[in-house]
């Protein structure tokens, strides 16, 4: 029984998604893609694609011979939905391009996207729901948690250790041996030295922590 590999999340990644899966498809993949799930039923209006949306994802219920990735930028947005489709019984595969390279002596978790040209170098960890997009590396001995949305040419070097649901703008970097807290956000070009708090936005190079909303600022004098 062929397995019908089927999208979560009909936007801008999600076609791109579709596109990377069909060339692995291409390059011997052993699953159709079957369509999307997205709860905007017009989320396709205007694209030419030879599949459609055939569900919402939030009472979709999966079959056995489905398959499931999630294309999701928002990390937060996209563990809620792909937790709650696991829990109703969804199988989650990995979405690899064949131009993708991974080296050896890694734990690689499932439901991720690792887009063209993107990199996984050795003892690596990589949690559940991960997505690394166009040129993204992962070096040596680093630790990425789960649901984290890495864009493109983003850099996480050697022995970094990586929480839950982060994200990364295009072209930011993490520093050797730095700690990114659950749910932090990485400016596009941005640079973590050391480490990002929980919950925090890092911007600029050297990285800086912008201040909350609630969070006063002294007026000048």
């Amino acid at each position: 029984m062929q397995q019908r590999l089927i999208i979560i999340g009909a936007g801008g990644f999600g076609r791109e998604v579709h596109d990377w899966a069909s060339d692995a498809i291409a390059a011997g993949a052993e699953w159709t893609v079957a369509g999307f799930l997205d709860d905007n039923p017009h989320a396709l209006d205007g694209f030419d694609l030879p599949v459609g949306i055939i569900g919402h994802a939030s009472t979709h219920q999966p079959n056995d011979d489905e398959v499931f990735v999630c294309a999701i930028g928002e990390p937060q947005i996209k563990l809620q939905i792909a937790r709650s489709l696991r829990d109703r019984g969804a199988t989650f595969t990995n979405v690899i391009h064949p131009t993708a390279r991974i080296g050896q002596r890694n734990r690689l978790g499932v439901g991720l996207v690792l887009c063209p040209y993107s990199v996984i170098t050795t003892n690596v960890t990589v949690g559940d729901f991960v997505s690394l997009n166009l040129h993204g590396t992962i070096g040596h001995d680093a630790t990425v948690g789960d649901g984290c949305t890495l864009n493109n040419h983003t850099d996480i070097t050697g022995w970094v250790q990586m929480g839950e649901g982060v994200f990364m703008g295009s072209h930011a970097s993490v520093l050797p041996y730095a700690r990114v807290g659950d749910y932090a956000r990485i400016g596009a070009g941005s640079t973590v030295l050391r480490s990002a708090k929980p919950h925090t936005t890092i911007v600029g190079v050297p990285g800086k922590r912008l201040p909350s909303f609630d969070t006063p600022t002294k007026r000048a004098a």
